[in-house]
């Protein structure tokens, strides 16, 4: 029986740096930047003002109130102006180009708002209300550095400074395959000794959110040829198989009877509860991992093994979910030689076990914001101890 860290460098060693591509600002939320982007533009792009109000020469206001003939109106988005006379004010709005021998803006607010002649009741200070040129960055200035994972705020930054795609590491494309004579689609009805087909929903929202990318092949028999034609046919553009289920050491174990006669992938049992049965390797070029059919050691053995590798594949930063320490409410027993992963309630410094052990009990799952950590050389704590903690969706700091 193998260990957890021994198991989790394998799955790593599946996984390669992926591979950089442009893609457009609206596909990019979440990525990681894989070079220096520049400013194609300063910004702001040219002298602007900040406020609706008049451009003016702070020297032609220095008594107030003061009446200034308005010879010109400036809306933004006009990409010429006349040059401001001395003795004279333009109405400027919003954002709208300076136009030159302006040197401050009065709000409109301090004006009685005339189109004609305006009168100034306070005086402004040099270069007041004005977005100067490239106040914010330069042209050609590095804006954003590789490794940068791109939020909204980045995004807006690379539009606004003029680019409409950034080089990013590539998502890792993965086919999730369940397979279960067993299994129905949900919705329809069930015949007895039929189940649910969940793993795939589970899966693939786990390789989303961990930031790749995720197509289900639902529904695939218990036949060791139809399973591997299915696999040839699903996973041409692939860069990582994850099956669920068959993986067992019973009979009609169709993922495990499959991988084995190619001898490419291998299984193992791991010395952790749920998720123990694993296996790994390569189908040609493709990485393979299998996974073990209950859904929580599904979900458990993702979040183990999975996550932070397709996450460091994409070079994104905190592979691993948020781990701290916290307090136990109450008692909890562990098998021994295995690391146990209970799910929890963290709230305030404190973590509650919810429900029991077994690998069935989804709803359990579904009620946890986080993974209570037993070690394996551990067989109970009690209430007050000190145990580790992974936060979930949902864990409150």
């Amino acid at each position: 029986m193998r260990t957890v860290e021994d198991h989790r460098a394998a799955v790593a060693e599946l996984f390669a740096l992926m591979p950089v591509e442009i893609v457009p600002l609206g596909q990019a939320r979440g990525m990681v930047l894989a070079e220096d982007v520049t400013s194609v533009t300063a910004l702001p792009p040219f002298d602007n003002s900040a406020m609706d109000g008049y451009a003016v020469r702070a020297a032609d206001l220095t008594s107030v109130p003061t009446t200034l003939p308005v010879a010109d109106d400036i809306p933004a988005g006009r990409t010429s102006v006349s040059p401001l006379e001395p003795g004279t004010a333009q109405r400027i709005m919003t954002g709208a180009l300076l136009p030159p021998g302006a040197d401050a803006i009065v709000p409109v607010e301090h004006t009685d708002a005339r189109t004609d002649r305006v009168t100034i009741d306070t005086a402004p200070r040099l270069g007041a209300h004005i977005r100067s040129i490239g106040e914010d960055i330069a042209a050609g200035q590095v804006a954003l550095h590789a490794g940068t994972v791109l939020y909204p705020a980045q995004l807006g930054l690379a539009a606004a400074i003029g680019h409409a795609g950034l080089p990013v590491h590539r998502r890792p494309r993965v086919v999730v395959l369940s397979t279960g004579s067993e299994l129905v689609e949900p919705g329809r009805t069930l015949q007895p000794g039929q189940i649910y087909e969940s793993n795939t929903a589970l899966l693939c929202a786990a390789v989303e959110d961990a930031g790749a990318s995720a197509r289900a092949v639902h529904f695939v028999p218990d036949d060791v040829a139809e399973f591997l034609a299915t696999v040839e046919k699903e996973t041409a553009d692939a860069d990582l198989l994850i099956t669920s289920g068959g993986v067992s050491a019973g009979a009609y174990e169709v993922v495990k009877d499959a991988f084995s006669d190619l001898g490419t992938v291998s299984f193992t049992k791991v010395a952790m509860q749920p998720g123990g049965p694993q296996g790994w390797g390569r189908v040609g070029d493709l990485p393979v991992v299998t996974l073990p059919g209950n859904p929580v050691s599904a979900f458990v053995s993702f979040e183990v093994f999975l996550r932070p590798a397709l996450r460091t594949a994409m070079r994104l930063p905190a592979a691993d979910r948020p781990r701290i320490e916290a307090r136990l409410v109450t008692d909890v027993v562990s098998p021994a030689g295995k690391r146990q992963f209970l799910r929890g309630l963290f709230a305030d410094g404190d973590v509650s076990q919810v429900g029991g052990p077994g690998s069935h009990l989804l709803a359990h799952l579904a009620r946890a914001n986080c993974l209570v950590v037993i070690p394996a050389d551990t067989e109970q704590m009690a209430a007050g101890d000190t145990v580790e903690v992974w936060l979930l969706e949902g864990a409150d700091l």
